[in-house]
Protein backbone atom coordinates (compact mmCIF):
# COMPACT_ATOMS: atom_id res chain seq x y z
CA UNK A 1 0.00 0.00 0.00
CA UNK A 2 2.62 2.50 0.22
CA UNK A 3 4.44 1.41 -2.62
CA UNK A 4 1.13 2.63 -4.60
CA UNK A 5 0.95 5.78 -2.30
CA UNK A 6 4.12 6.45 -3.56
CA UNK A 7 3.48 5.54 -6.94
CA UNK A 8 0.81 7.94 -7.15
CA UNK A 9 2.71 11.13 -5.26
CA UNK A 10 5.43 10.62 -8.30
CA UNK A 11 2.50 10.13 -11.02
CA UNK A 12 1.36 13.99 -9.75
CA UNK A 13 4.31 15.65 -10.89
CA UNK A 14 3.66 15.30 -14.33
CA UNK A 15 0.03 16.07 -13.95
CA UNK A 16 0.69 19.29 -12.08
CA UNK A 17 3.92 20.26 -14.59
CA UNK A 18 1.22 19.70 -17.36
CA UNK A 19 -1.55 21.92 -15.85
CA UNK A 20 0.94 24.29 -15.16
CA UNK A 21 2.19 24.40 -18.61
CA UNK A 22 -0.94 24.34 -20.30
CA UNK A 23 -2.34 27.58 -17.96
CA UNK A 24 0.47 28.98 -18.70
CA UNK A 25 0.23 28.74 -22.67
CA UNK A 26 -3.27 30.08 -22.59
CA UNK A 27 -2.46 33.02 -20.63
CA UNK A 28 0.77 33.85 -22.73
CA UNK A 29 -0.98 33.58 -25.90
CA UNK A 30 -4.54 35.90 -24.29
CA UNK A 31 -4.32 39.21 -25.47
CA UNK A 32 -4.19 42.12 -23.35
CA UNK A 33 -0.90 43.81 -21.86
CA UNK A 34 -0.80 43.89 -17.96
CA UNK A 35 1.87 46.92 -17.98
CA UNK A 36 -0.49 48.61 -20.42
CA UNK A 37 -3.19 48.08 -18.19
CA UNK A 38 -1.44 48.79 -14.94
CA UNK A 39 0.14 52.13 -16.06
CA UNK A 40 -3.33 53.23 -17.92
CA UNK A 41 -4.40 55.09 -21.12
CA UNK A 42 -2.03 58.28 -20.67
CA UNK A 43 1.04 55.58 -20.38
CA UNK A 44 4.11 56.03 -22.64
CA UNK A 45 5.61 53.51 -24.74
CA UNK A 46 8.61 53.77 -22.70
CA UNK A 47 7.27 53.91 -19.56
CA UNK A 48 5.22 50.39 -20.39
CA UNK A 49 8.66 48.87 -22.13
CA UNK A 50 10.34 49.53 -18.62
CA UNK A 51 7.35 47.82 -16.68
CA UNK A 52 7.44 45.24 -18.79
CA UNK A 53 11.11 44.64 -18.44
CA UNK A 54 10.96 44.80 -14.72
CA UNK A 55 8.10 41.74 -14.59
CA UNK A 56 10.00 39.69 -16.81
CA UNK A 57 7.60 39.88 -19.55
CA UNK A 58 9.51 40.67 -22.85
CA UNK A 59 11.39 36.76 -21.92
CA UNK A 60 10.68 34.38 -24.24
CA UNK A 61 7.98 31.97 -23.47
CA UNK A 62 10.73 29.26 -22.29
CA UNK A 63 12.30 31.91 -19.73
CA UNK A 64 9.21 32.89 -18.13
CA UNK A 65 7.72 29.17 -17.85
CA UNK A 66 11.45 28.39 -16.49
CA UNK A 67 11.29 30.81 -14.10
CA UNK A 68 7.83 30.10 -12.94
CA UNK A 69 8.27 26.28 -12.53
CA UNK A 70 11.48 27.14 -10.32
CA UNK A 71 9.85 29.92 -8.28
CA UNK A 72 6.54 28.23 -7.90
CA UNK A 73 7.67 24.38 -7.25
CA UNK A 74 11.68 24.94 -5.68
CA UNK A 75 11.09 28.35 -3.81
CA UNK A 76 7.28 27.52 -3.15
CA UNK A 77 6.69 30.98 -4.31
CA UNK A 78 4.30 32.38 -6.72
CA UNK A 79 5.15 35.68 -7.21
CA UNK A 80 3.60 38.83 -6.35
CA UNK A 81 0.54 40.89 -8.05
CA UNK A 82 0.93 42.80 -10.89
CA UNK A 83 -1.73 44.96 -9.21
CA UNK A 84 -0.92 45.70 -5.72
CA UNK A 85 2.32 43.69 -5.25
CA UNK A 86 1.01 41.55 -2.76
CA UNK A 87 2.37 37.87 -2.99
CA UNK A 88 -0.35 35.77 -4.08
CA UNK A 89 1.21 33.14 -1.63
CA UNK A 90 -0.30 34.58 1.11
CA UNK A 91 -3.37 35.54 -1.12
CA UNK A 92 -4.73 32.55 -1.40
CA UNK A 93 -3.49 30.94 2.19
CA UNK A 94 -5.88 33.94 3.24
CA UNK A 95 -8.89 32.59 0.76
CA UNK A 96 -8.27 28.99 0.70
CA UNK A 97 -10.14 28.09 3.99
CA UNK A 98 -12.99 30.12 2.62
CA UNK A 99 -12.95 27.58 -0.79
CA UNK A 100 -12.64 24.92 1.06
CA UNK A 101 -15.22 25.09 3.90
CA UNK A 102 -17.35 25.69 0.77
CA UNK A 103 -16.46 22.91 -1.01
CA UNK A 104 -16.11 20.35 1.55
CA UNK A 105 -19.96 21.64 3.03
CA UNK A 106 -21.68 21.19 -0.14
CA UNK A 107 -20.22 18.00 -0.83
CA UNK A 108 -21.23 16.70 2.50
CA UNK A 109 -24.65 18.14 1.66
CA UNK A 110 -24.92 16.42 -1.55
CA UNK A 111 -23.89 13.10 0.22
CA UNK A 112 -26.89 13.82 2.74
CA UNK A 113 -29.57 14.61 0.37
CA UNK A 114 -28.17 12.24 -2.41
CA UNK A 115 -27.77 9.07 -1.39
CA UNK A 116 -31.41 8.39 0.65
CA UNK A 117 -32.92 9.28 -2.41
CA UNK A 118 -30.94 7.46 -4.58
CA UNK A 119 -31.18 4.12 -2.16
CA UNK A 120 -34.79 5.05 -1.99
CA UNK A 121 -35.20 4.98 -5.98
CA UNK A 122 -33.13 1.78 -6.19
CA UNK A 123 -35.31 -0.04 -3.57
CA UNK A 124 -38.53 1.22 -4.70
CA UNK A 125 -37.98 0.52 -8.64
CA UNK A 126 -40.48 1.85 -10.87
CA UNK A 127 -42.74 3.28 -8.03
CA UNK A 128 -43.84 6.97 -7.48
CA UNK A 129 -40.64 6.79 -4.80
CA UNK A 130 -38.72 6.13 -7.85
CA UNK A 131 -39.95 8.48 -10.12
CA UNK A 132 -40.42 11.02 -7.24
CA UNK A 133 -36.82 10.53 -6.86
CA UNK A 134 -35.18 10.74 -10.21
CA UNK A 135 -37.25 14.24 -10.97
CA UNK A 136 -35.60 15.62 -7.85
CA UNK A 137 -32.05 14.72 -9.22
CA UNK A 138 -32.84 15.68 -12.54
CA UNK A 139 -34.27 19.00 -11.07
CA UNK A 140 -31.16 19.32 -9.06
CA UNK A 141 -28.45 19.02 -12.42
CA UNK A 142 -30.50 20.69 -14.62
CA UNK A 143 -30.17 23.79 -12.33
CA UNK A 144 -27.65 26.61 -12.47
CA UNK A 145 -26.01 27.09 -9.42
CA UNK A 146 -26.40 30.68 -10.30
CA UNK A 147 -29.51 30.85 -10.92
CA UNK A 148 -30.35 28.61 -7.56
CA UNK A 149 -28.11 31.12 -5.16
CA UNK A 150 -30.02 34.30 -6.45
CA UNK A 151 -33.41 32.60 -5.70
CA UNK A 152 -32.48 31.27 -2.47
CA UNK A 153 -30.75 34.64 -0.94
CA UNK A 154 -34.35 36.24 -2.79
CA UNK A 155 -36.27 33.47 -0.57
CA UNK A 156 -34.59 33.36 2.32
CA UNK A 157 -32.47 36.85 2.73
CA UNK A 158 -34.86 39.27 0.62
CA UNK A 159 -38.62 37.81 1.89
CA UNK A 160 -37.69 36.15 4.68
CA UNK A 161 -34.50 37.58 6.47
CA UNK A 162 -33.46 34.22 7.65
CA UNK A 163 -30.25 34.22 6.60
CA UNK A 164 -27.50 37.10 5.36
CA UNK A 165 -27.19 37.18 2.12
CA UNK A 166 -23.66 37.97 1.10
CA UNK A 167 -20.74 37.79 3.16
CA UNK A 168 -19.12 35.26 5.00
CA UNK A 169 -18.45 36.08 8.80
CA UNK A 170 -19.77 32.85 10.36
CA UNK A 171 -22.00 29.56 9.98
CA UNK A 172 -25.42 30.92 8.67
CA UNK A 173 -23.46 33.03 6.01
CA UNK A 174 -22.60 28.95 4.67
CA UNK A 175 -25.91 27.94 4.06
CA UNK A 176 -26.69 29.62 1.13
CA UNK A 177 -23.59 29.12 -0.72
CA UNK A 178 -23.74 25.58 -0.14
CA UNK A 179 -27.27 24.74 -0.54
CA UNK A 180 -26.90 26.33 -3.92
CA UNK A 181 -23.94 24.30 -4.93
CA UNK A 182 -25.02 20.90 -3.41
CA UNK A 183 -28.35 20.86 -4.98
CA UNK A 184 -26.29 19.79 -8.52
CA UNK A 185 -24.10 17.62 -6.69
CA UNK A 186 -26.99 15.80 -4.46
CA UNK A 187 -28.31 15.09 -8.20
CA UNK A 188 -25.83 13.30 -9.44
CA UNK A 189 -25.06 11.50 -6.56
CA UNK A 190 -28.50 10.43 -6.40
CA UNK A 191 -28.37 9.14 -9.93
CA UNK A 192 -25.01 7.23 -9.13
CA UNK A 193 -26.41 5.84 -6.08
CA UNK A 194 -29.33 4.54 -7.60
CA UNK A 195 -27.28 2.49 -10.66
CA UNK A 196 -24.86 0.79 -7.88
CA UNK A 197 -27.96 -0.29 -6.02
CA UNK A 198 -29.61 -1.71 -8.25
CA UNK A 199 -26.38 -3.37 -9.76
CA UNK A 200 -25.42 -4.72 -6.12
CA UNK A 201 -29.00 -5.77 -4.95
CA UNK A 202 -29.69 -8.19 -7.80
CA UNK A 203 -26.43 -10.25 -6.75
CA UNK A 204 -26.65 -13.64 -5.58
CA UNK A 205 -25.14 -12.80 -1.74
CA UNK A 206 -28.57 -10.57 -1.37
CA UNK A 207 -30.48 -13.40 -2.06
CA UNK A 208 -29.06 -15.36 0.53
CA UNK A 209 -28.71 -12.84 3.16
CA UNK A 210 -32.73 -12.72 2.66
CA UNK A 211 -33.12 -16.10 2.37
CA UNK A 212 -31.16 -16.77 6.22
CA UNK A 213 -33.44 -14.42 7.85
CA UNK A 214 -32.35 -10.89 8.08
CA UNK A 215 -33.84 -7.81 8.35
CA UNK A 216 -34.58 -5.73 5.01
CA UNK A 217 -32.72 -2.78 6.53
CA UNK A 218 -29.89 -4.79 7.64
CA UNK A 219 -29.63 -6.38 3.97
CA UNK A 220 -29.35 -3.14 2.39
CA UNK A 221 -27.45 -0.49 4.86
CA UNK A 222 -25.11 -3.19 5.60
CA UNK A 223 -24.90 -5.99 2.89
CA UNK A 224 -26.15 -3.77 -0.65
CA UNK A 225 -24.86 -0.38 0.32
CA UNK A 226 -21.56 -1.07 1.46
CA UNK A 227 -20.42 -2.67 -1.79
CA UNK A 228 -22.10 -0.16 -3.38
CA UNK A 229 -20.15 2.50 -2.06
CA UNK A 230 -16.84 2.61 -4.29
CA UNK A 231 -18.46 4.51 -7.36
CA UNK A 232 -20.46 6.57 -5.35
CA UNK A 233 -17.08 7.92 -3.76
CA UNK A 234 -15.81 8.36 -7.24
CA UNK A 235 -18.41 11.03 -7.83
CA UNK A 236 -18.00 12.26 -4.27
CA UNK A 237 -14.16 12.91 -4.45
CA UNK A 238 -14.44 13.96 -7.70
CA UNK A 239 -17.21 16.59 -7.24
CA UNK A 240 -15.63 18.00 -4.27
CA UNK A 241 -12.13 18.26 -6.76
CA UNK A 242 -14.82 20.39 -8.68
CA UNK A 243 -16.06 22.20 -6.57
CA UNK A 244 -12.69 24.00 -5.75
CA UNK A 245 -12.86 25.86 -8.83
CA UNK A 246 -16.82 25.34 -9.63
CA UNK A 247 -17.39 27.44 -6.48
CA UNK A 248 -16.52 30.86 -8.61
CA UNK A 249 -20.11 31.15 -9.35
CA UNK A 250 -21.14 30.93 -6.05
CA UNK A 251 -18.30 32.94 -4.34
CA UNK A 252 -19.45 35.87 -6.96
CA UNK A 253 -23.22 35.77 -5.90
CA UNK A 254 -23.23 35.50 -2.64
CA UNK A 255 -19.75 37.94 -2.04
CA UNK A 256 -17.51 34.87 -0.80
CA UNK A 257 -14.00 35.72 -0.14
CA UNK A 258 -12.04 32.86 -1.28
CA UNK A 259 -10.35 31.52 -4.48
CA UNK A 260 -12.98 32.22 -6.47
CA UNK A 261 -13.64 35.54 -6.15
CA UNK A 262 -9.73 36.45 -6.47
CA UNK A 263 -9.66 34.62 -9.90
CA UNK A 264 -12.21 36.30 -11.00
CA UNK A 265 -11.17 40.10 -10.17
CA UNK A 266 -7.40 38.38 -11.59
CA UNK A 267 -8.76 37.99 -14.90
CA UNK A 268 -10.75 40.93 -15.00
CA UNK A 269 -7.38 43.17 -14.18
CA UNK A 270 -5.29 40.43 -16.97
CA UNK A 271 -3.72 39.45 -13.27
CA UNK A 272 -2.00 36.57 -15.28
CA UNK A 273 0.40 35.65 -12.44
CA UNK A 274 -2.62 35.07 -9.73
CA UNK A 275 -4.50 33.30 -12.36
CA UNK A 276 -1.48 30.90 -12.50
CA UNK A 277 -1.14 30.45 -8.97
CA UNK A 278 -5.02 30.30 -8.09
CA UNK A 279 -5.23 27.49 -10.71
CA UNK A 280 -1.73 25.60 -9.50
CA UNK A 281 -3.36 25.31 -5.90
CA UNK A 282 -6.14 24.07 -7.02
CA UNK A 283 -4.71 21.39 -9.19
CA UNK A 284 -2.71 20.33 -6.54
CA UNK A 285 -5.71 19.45 -4.40
CA UNK A 286 -7.24 17.46 -6.92
CA UNK A 287 -4.59 15.64 -7.03
CA UNK A 288 -4.64 14.77 -3.27
CA UNK A 289 -8.25 14.72 -3.42
CA UNK A 290 -8.20 11.74 -5.78
CA UNK A 291 -5.01 9.78 -4.04
CA UNK A 292 -7.54 9.97 -1.10
CA UNK A 293 -10.50 8.51 -2.40
CA UNK A 294 -8.30 5.80 -4.04
CA UNK A 295 -6.74 5.22 -0.50
CA UNK A 296 -10.11 5.21 0.63
CA UNK A 297 -11.05 2.38 -1.29
CA UNK A 298 -9.43 0.05 0.26
CA UNK A 299 -10.90 0.75 3.87
CA UNK A 300 -14.02 -0.29 1.65
CA UNK A 301 -14.03 -2.66 -0.21
CA UNK A 302 -12.22 -5.80 1.45
CA UNK A 303 -11.22 -7.27 -1.71
CA UNK A 304 -8.82 -4.05 -2.85
CA UNK A 305 -7.27 -4.33 0.77
CA UNK A 306 -6.81 -8.09 0.40
CA UNK A 307 -5.27 -7.80 -3.24
CA UNK A 308 -2.28 -5.43 -1.71
CA UNK A 309 -2.10 -7.93 1.12
CA UNK A 310 -1.43 -10.84 -1.21
CA UNK A 311 0.93 -9.15 -2.82
CA UNK A 312 2.71 -8.66 -0.64
CA UNK A 313 2.81 -12.18 1.17
CA UNK A 314 3.83 -13.53 -2.05
CA UNK A 315 6.88 -11.20 -2.47
CA UNK A 316 7.47 -12.54 0.97
CA UNK A 317 7.14 -15.85 0.14
CA UNK A 318 9.19 -15.67 -3.04
CA UNK A 319 12.43 -14.05 -1.07
CA UNK A 320 11.76 -17.10 2.17
CA UNK A 321 12.17 -19.97 -0.80
CA UNK A 322 14.89 -17.85 -2.13
CA UNK A 323 16.81 -17.68 1.03
CA UNK A 324 15.97 -21.53 1.74
CA UNK A 325 17.64 -22.13 -2.00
Amino acid sequence: MRKYIIKRLLWMIPVILGVTFLVFSILYFTPGDPAAIKLGADATPEKIQELREEWGLNDSFVVRFGKYCYNAFLKFDLGKSYFNNRSISQEIASRYPNTLIVAFLSVFLALLIGMPFGIMSAVNQYTWKDNVSMLFALLGVSMPSFWVGLMLSLLFALKLGWLPATGFAGPSYWVLPCVSIALAGAGNIARQTRSSMLEVIRQDYITTARAKGQTEGKVIYYHALKNALIPVITTAGSLLGIQLGGAVIAEAVFAVPGIGTYMVSAIKSRDYIAVQGSVLVIAITFSLLMLAVDILYAYIDPRIKSKYQSKKKEKHKVNVVGKEA
